[in-house]
């Protein structure tokens, strides 16, 4: 079984962004993001909408890096230590080396490769520093700009699954994609 360990906490570096753990300074960054219907739009959790809810989600996911359990980072700007996104790894299945990879940048940092950049630097970080096998994402399949992120970074689709998710009041199709080291090791 896969053995984690986060402290020291692993602070990433790749060529412009900088991945550092959330505080509780960052509570504006996860209020805006966590409440921006677009961001949230095909993530089906939701929608935060208090300074507490964004303080409790900071909590939530640094309670888990604290157990070695899961892993979250603040993403941003190397010069700039505000926070434009959360990017990390949860769901972990340490018995199977696997683990689901989840991100979310505030929109007016899209189209600027920023998402690409930093799947591939928490992907390497993932495989050859923690020693996972395989990663997962799962997304929505109307969720075009993700599905593009993944195929950029070698991540092949694996399963296409009908209404397997009941969400505020509807049944919603996912898609898997993966990638293992192998295949990463190639890119």
């Amino acid at each position: 079984m896969l053995k984690l360990n986060f402290s020291p906490f692993p602070v990433l570096e790749s060529e412009r962004l900088r991945f550092r753990k959330l505080t509780d300074n960052d509570v504006p960054a996860v209020l805006q993001l966590r409440s921006d219907p677009k961001v949230m739009e095909y993530i089906p959790r939701p929608l935060v909408s208090t300074q507490e809810e964004a303080l409790a989600h900071i909590k939530m996911i640094n309670d888990k890096i604290d157990a070695n359990t899961d892993i979250n980072w603040a993403v941003t700007e190397k010069g700039n230590d505000s926070c434009i996104g959360i990017m990390g790894f949860y769901r972990t299945q340490p018995e199977n080396f696997r683990t689901e990879l989840g991100y979310m940048i505030l929109p007016e940092h899209h189209n600027k490769g920023y998402v690409s950049e930093a799947v591939n630097t928490l992907l390497n970080y993932a495989f050859n520093a923690l020693n996972f096998h395989s990663i997962e994402a799962i997304i929505d399949p109307r969720n075009i700009a993700s599905e593009r992120v993944l195929q950029k970074n070698g991540f092949r689709k694996e399963a296409h699954l009908i209404e397997n998710e009941f969400y505020n009041g509807e049944f919603l199709d996912t898609v898997i994609y993966s990638i293992l080291k192998r295949d990463f090791d190639q890119i």
